[in-house]
Parts: structure tokens; C-alpha cells; sequence
């Protein structure tokens, strides 16, 4: 009970933290997760260091009410406040051979005749090699990898098998010794690994299974910030496999978490961590295990593969940058005007196009289509604009120029707000900063799998914070006393100002300092699309638009080509993102927007006149219904030929230049073909709930379906899941079309 209630207290602290670094965190399939029994979290990528569990801590406990212990490096135990910090949350600690890795004396080389002898020159393998370590080569070898069979003298040995490289998408091995043994030259360089045996690590495993208890791992066996996982390492087989052999009462479920970042290694990014179904442990692979041997073997393998497919399933994954570059713009390209997405879901769409890519990559008209994104992205970048303002930025009118002038106010003002807070605490921003880059370039230098270490730059500029802002405030409580004394300042008061100022006015300021500026740098990013919408020059803009509209219309007929090719009821299960239906409730496709629109000038003055004097919100006039779908006067034809131009609200423009891009302030409006509502206009567009017509949520697809006959009626939008409330929602809905066909 006691420690229960120290880790429940730890939790609320790291919640704060993780609260403040990240702007949004969105879990998705909580459902999966179960409320009882032993279970294994097997989670990944491992893309933000010591974040990774803290998310998984919170969102258990959050969502289950269970708590989850995961497994730590060892040497990572051994720091001072991370060794504390992990004791606390009942971490198990796990000595890995990396850790405890040796430069090995002389050199070495592959034998022509035989790949799996090794002969050394100056070497001392009978010291300094034992039976089961490893040999690791340098960069120029890739990192190659073999384990020792055994010694046979200081200046030869045997190996189990061939040196292997990671593959390109670092999620295979490749064999080597070919390739090293022509270039081997003079001999290679080499570290010896030591073989680390973990009978202390399962033991507690099992004990914490065998209690019914929750515990998270990270099969990669460290943090990097690849685009694919790195090769998993069987332990957690072993582990529930071992469990359930010791232990036949037991059912251990293994439960594959994704943990998806937009930006993980930025202040204010997103996260978006998804629970899959929970995998079972069928019997007759426990007894394989038990059998022991290649049977043992191959039960682990199996296990091993069954939830690498299943952490597949909830992570977008990518062979290179370029192309989760290409995926992101191509996604962001499919959606059609006004159409609104919750993070969760811009992660399963951004999957369910890599699945298609992948599957289609050397197909002409793909290649064809990378090649024009590529060009489109890098145009982008050269305008220095996001995707999502390009018809803002060709939208020329007067409303542009006054709304230019107002954000520019806006920004101006916003910055005086936080200004004092970001000033005073300066200091940790900037050291936040220098620190984590050092530690990012250290932690590189000592990696084999890392590109550029951003995988440490989020923990390290969290540590940082916390270890620097108490004794900011400290010093500042120093200085307000000497001050408050020397100068006989609020006399009667003296001995209240330093506290207040340390536990009140700091705080305050910097919360304001965070919201503000977080306000104005979406406000700024707006700007340079106005810009550009006013001066004279409009030929780059206008070819950009062009380029856009031509890749949007080329990605949708691609889709509605292949996707029935590769999903087998890819049309029937269709869904269609839509922008026309009022988002309110928690039901499938609805969602009720985070911030509400301002119906009084008194509550809000800048929302109201953003809302309703210059249109920020193309729903203005509409009050607290800011979703919902215009009334017949006031709604606009949104075709494939005229998406919509007018400047939307600033809060929409945060960057979309790097890494996993997305609009970030969008809301949930998916909508499956059981929700069509049942009257209809006069040209075929299903009539509002409110009388109206919905014509504002006409999509590029609609009006191409509508082209060719098919209609309302047919399934539009990509085939993907719904999300956090799939099941509930679907079993209601289906619940919901019985009653009204008068089914039992």
C-alpha cells in the first residue's frame, strides 16, 4: 500500500512535467488494455529516451488504473536522479552488455576460408575474450556484430556465426563477412562485449508477473531516432514464455503500445500513444518452450515476430526520411477542404498510406507521384510556408491587408505579455538548450544506431529545467530579500514579498510566458502567408496552388485505384473525414471542439473580433456552434476547382516544415455511411438536421463521385480506423440502424 501510494504521488509530479513539455497528449485503444492479470507492455519506438516511460505510466494509470513497472538499463539506475526517480516507480534494473563494452587490444582479421574464423595480430583473446561475448567493429565496419563460439588461442577464435550489419531500414541484419574481409586491409579495430547474464532480471519478471502485475519494455534495448525500429531483442519472449512455463495457471497477454511524436525532441510538441490488442500466449508454443532447444528457439522466434507485427500495427514507420517526408505531405494533401482530424487519427491515415506506399513503391505512377511531392515540399520550404496555407497565400483582397495588420498587433501584444516571463527565466531556456545539444552529440559519439541523437535532446532539456528553475527561484527569493531589507521596501511586509515572489509571481509569470508565447508563435507563422497573398508578385504562389490542386486530384484517383486492390472491402469500410456535420458528444465521428467560440465581446473580445469581423473561423455568426453546419445563406461550394481562400485562424499554422508534419488544431469529424442523414436536397446533397444544406463539406472527392453518378450515397475517404471509441461507438450505431428498421 505504501509503495502503491509513493508511486501514485511520484506520478502526479512527473504528470505536471510532461504536461508542461508536451502541448497534447492523445491516447489511442485504451480499451485494449487490460483491467486485470499479468501483462506486458511492449513498447515502441524507443524515440524519446526516459519520456517514453513516463508516457506509459501516465496513460496506464490514467485509462486502467493500473500501474506499470518497467525495465531500466542498469547504468542508467546508477545516476543520481534518475537511479532515485526509477526506484520510486519500482523500476527493474537490466545490465546490458553495451554497457560494459571494452576496447580490445590489436587488431583483426576475417579468414579467407572461412567466415566464422577470426585471427588477431597483437591480440590477447585468451584474457580478454570469453565464450558468448561479442565482437562489435568500428563505423567504417557498419557497426558489424558477431558472437564469440569459443577461443581457441590469443590470436585466434571461432565464431556461432557470420559478422552482420543492420539493414537499410535498421530492422533486419544483413551478413557481412564478405564485404569486411575485402576490406579489411590491415585488420579492424574492435570492442569486446561481455556476455551479461540476466537470471537476477527474469527472476523479478516472473515475480511481478506471477502477482498479476503490469511491467513495460522497450525491446530495442535503448533509445534512437531512426525511421523503423531497430532489431527486437527476444528477451520479453523469454519472459512471458518462461512465466507461463513456470507457472501454468498464468496467462500473460502481451499488449504492443506505439508511441507516435510530432517533433518529439521540440518544447510544446505532440504524442500520440496507441494501445493494440492484447496478444495471447497460445499453449502449444509454451510447451515448445519447455522442450528447450531449437523447439525452445523457435516458440521465441514466433512470439517475437507475432507482436513485431503487432508494434507495426500502431507506429508509422518509414525505410528513410525522404519518404516519411513524402507520406506526411501526401496525407496532408489527401484531405480535402475543411476536413478536421484528431491527432490519433492523422497518425492511423499517415500508417495507412505507408502500408499503400510500400505496397505500390515500384509502380510508374507512384514513382511519378514521389518525384512531384518532393518538388512540392521543397518549393514549400523555399517560400518558407506550410502546406496548409497555400490558398491563403493566394487569396488577395483587403480582408488579407487588415488581417495582417490585426495579427501583427496581436503578436505585438501577446509578445509584451510574455516578455517579462521569458526574460526571467532565460536562464533555463538557454542552458536547456546548450546542455541537451552537448549531451545529444555525446550520446551520439557512443551509439552505433543513432542518426542524429535527438532521442536524448527531450529528456535531457526536461532534467535541465527541473534541476535549473528551483534554483533560479532561489536566487531570485536571494535578491528580492536583499532588495525588500536594503531599501526598507514594503515595510510591515518584508518577510512575505520573497516567498510570494518565489511561489506566486514566478510561477504566474512563466505560465504566462508559455501560453502567450505558445499564442503569438502560431500567430507569427501565420503572417508570411498574408504577406504574400498582398504583394504584387503572385507567379510562385499561383504555381504552388497549381502544383497542389494537381497532386490532390492525382493522389485521389491513386486511391480509389489501388485501394480496393489492397484492402479486400476497401469500399464497403470507407469512411469519410467531413467537415459539414455538427461535431458535439462523444459518439463515432463526433467530437466537441477544444476551445469554444465566444458568443459575447465581454468574455473574450480578441476571439470575438477574430470570429466575427475578420473570419478567422469560417463558421462565425454561428456562436457556440462553431462546427456545425452553415445555414443555407451562409454556406459556400467547396469543390475540387474552388477550395476555400479565406485566412483561417492562426492556431492552425504550427510548423509543418519538419519530421512528422500535421495540422495539429484539427478536431475529429469522421463519418461512416450508416450516419448519412436520410432527407436530401434537391441536387442531392443531404439535408442539415437544421433544415439547411450542408454544402459547406463538399470534398474534392464528392464532387468527382458526383461526376460520375455515384452520388451521396457512395463511401468516400480513405479506409482507416476511427479511434479512441471505435467499438462502443460502432456497436451503438449498429444498435441504433436496427431500432430503425424495426429489428429485436
Amino acid at each position: 500500500m505504501a509503495a502503491g501510494l509513493l508511486w501514485d504521488t511520484v506520478l502526479i509530479f512527473w504528470r505536471m512535467i510532461i504536461n508542461i513539455f508536451f502541448r497534447e497528449i492523445r491516447p489511442r485503444g485504451a480499451f485494449n488494455i487490460p483491467r486485470d492479470g499479468p501483462v506486458l507492455f511492449i513498447c515502441g519506438p524507443h524515440a524519446n529516451q526516459f519520456l517514453d516511460p513516463l508516457l506509459l505510466f501516465s496513460e496506464v494509470r490514467k485509462e486502467a488504473q493500473r500501474r506499470v513497472a518497467v525495465l531500466i538499463a542498469a547504468k542508467s539506475m546508477q545516476r543520481k536522479f534518475v537511479g532515485i526517480a526509477a526506484g520510486m516507480m519500482d523500476s527493474i534494473p537490466v545490465a546490458r552488455a553495451a554497457d560494459e563494452a571494452k576496447a580490445g587490444a590489436g587488431r583483426i582479421l576475417l579468414s579467407s576460408t572461412d567466415p566464422l574464423i577470426v585471427t588477431g595480430l597483437s591480440t590477447q583473446f585468451t584474457s580478454q575474450v570469453k565464450p558468448r561475448s561479442q565482437l562489435v567493429l568500428p563505423k567504417s565496419g557498419g557497426y558489424a556484430t558477431a558472437t564469440v563460439h569459443e577461443v581457441i588461442s590469443d590470436t585466434e577464435l571461432k565464431l556461432k556465426g557470420e559478422f552482420v550489419v543492420a539493414g537499410k531500414d535498421a530492422s533486419t541484419n544483413v551478413k557481412a563477412s564478405s564485404k569486411l574481409r575485402d576490406q579489411g586491409g590491415e585488420g579492424w579495430q574492435y570492442k569486446v562485449l561481455p556476455y551479461v547474464d540476466q537470471e537476477d532480471t527474469y527472476g523479478a519478471v516472473f515475480q511481478r508477473l506471477n502477482e498479476g502485475g503490469c511491467i513495460g519494455i522497450f525491446p530495442e534495448g535503448g533509445s534512437h531516432d531512426r525511421t523503423d525500429f531497430l532489431p527486437l531483442k527476444a528477451g520479453f519472449s523469454i519472459m512471458a514464455l518462461g512465466a507461463m512455463a513456470a507457472n501454468p495457471s498464468l496467462d500473460v497477454k502481451l499488449v504492443p503500445v506505439g508511441l507516435s511524436y510530432f517533433h518529439p525532441h521540440k518544447f510544446r510538441s505532440r504524442a500520440v500513444i496507441e494501445f493494440g490488442p492484447p496478444i495471447s500466449v497460445p499453449p502449444e508454443m509454451v510447451e515448445m518452450y519447455k522442450a528447450g532447444g531449437a523447439r525452445k528457439r523457435d516458440a521465441c522466434g514466433k512470439l517475437l515476430e507475432q507482436v513485431h507485427d503487432g508494434l507495426r500495427a500502431v507506429t508509422l514507420r518509414g525505410p528513410d526520411w525522404e519518404t516519411m517526408q513524402v507520406i506526411q505531405a501526401a496525407r496532408r494533401l489527401y484531405r480535402t477542404p475543411g476536413q478536421h482530424l484528431t491527432l490519433g487519427q492523422v497518425v492511423e491515415l499517415s500508417k495507412r498510406f505507408m502500408e499503400g506506399y510500400l505496397h505500390y513503391q515500384h509502380e510508374p505512377r507512384i514513382i511519378e507521384l514521389r518525384k512531384r511531392v518532393i518538388a512540392y515540399n521543397r518549393l514549400l520550404r523555399d517560400m518558407g510556408i506550410a502546406d496548409h496555407q497555400v490558398e491563403r497565400a493566394s487569396n488577395r483582397s483587403i480582408k488579407s491587408l487588415l488581417l495582417l495588420v490585426y495579427r501583427t498587433g496581436l503578436l505585438l501584444w501577446w509578445g509584451l505579455l510574455s516578455l517579462p516571463g521569458v526574460i526571467l527565466h532565460a536562464p533555463v531556456f538557454i542552458l536547456a538548450k546548450l546542455i541537451s545539444r552537448k549531451k545529444a552529440k555525446e550520446a551520439l559519439a557512443a551509439s552505433t544506431v543513432k542518426i542524429q541523437g535527438r532521442d536524448v535532446l527531450a529528456t535531457w532539456k526536461v532534467l535541465v529545467s527541473m534541476a535549473v528553475v528551483p534554483l533560479l527561484y532561489v536566487s531570485y527569493g536571494a535578491i528580492a530579500t536583499y532588495l525588500t531589507y536594503h531599501y526598507d521596501l514594503f515595510l510591515g511586509y518584508q518577510r512575505y514579498v520573497p516567498p510570494a515572489l518565489v511561489f506566486l509571481i514566478l510561477p504566474s509569470l512563466g505560465y504566462a510566458a508559455l501560453k502567450f508565447g505558445e499564442a503569438g508563435m502560431d500567430v507569427m507563422k501565420s503572417l508570411r502567408p498574408l504577406f504574400l497573398s498582398i504583394v504584387p508578385n503572385q507567379h510562385e504562389v499561383n504555381k504552388l496552388r497549381r502544383m497542389r490542386e494537381g497532386l490532390t486530384n492525382d493522389i485521389s484517383e491513386i486511391i480509389d485505384e489501388f485501394g480496393p486492390q489492397l484492402y479486400e472491402n476497401f469500399n464497403k469500410d470507407r469512411m469519410l473525414p467531413s467537415s459539414s456535420v455538427p461535431q458535439t458528444g462523444r459518439h463515432q465521428g463526433l467530437m466537441s471542439r477544444k476551445a469554444q467560440a465566444s458568443d459575447s465581446v465581454l468574455s473574450h473580445p480578441m476571439l470575438w473580433l477574430d470570429e466575427r469581423i475578420f473570419g478567422w473561423n469560417r463558421s462565425a455568426g454561428l456562436g457556440q456552434s462553431v462546427w456545425g453546419a452553415p445555414s443555407a445563406g451562409l454556406g459556400r461550394d467547396r469543390s475540387r476547382s474552388n477550395p476555400p481562400t479565406a485566412p483561417s485562424s492562426p492556431a492552425e499554422s504550427d510548423d509543418e516544415q519538419e519530421e512528422a508534419d500535421v495540422d495539429y488544431d484539427d478536431v475529429l469529424a469522421v463519418i461512416d455511411n450508416g450516419r448519412r442523414y436520410s432527407g436530401s436536397s434537391a441536387d442531392g446533397w443531404p439535408e442539415s438536421p437544421r433544415g439547411g444544406r450542408k454544402r459547406g463539406g463538399k470534398s474534392y472527392v464528392d464532387m468527382q463521385n458526383l461526376r460520375e453518378g455515384r452520388g451521396e450515397g457512395s463511401p468516400i475517404g480513405i479506409k482507416m480506423s476511427l479511434g479512441e471509441e471505435d467499438e462502443g461507438n460502432r456497436l451503438l450505431l449498429r444498435k441504433k440502424a436496427d431500432e430503425a428498421k424495426g429489428s429485436p
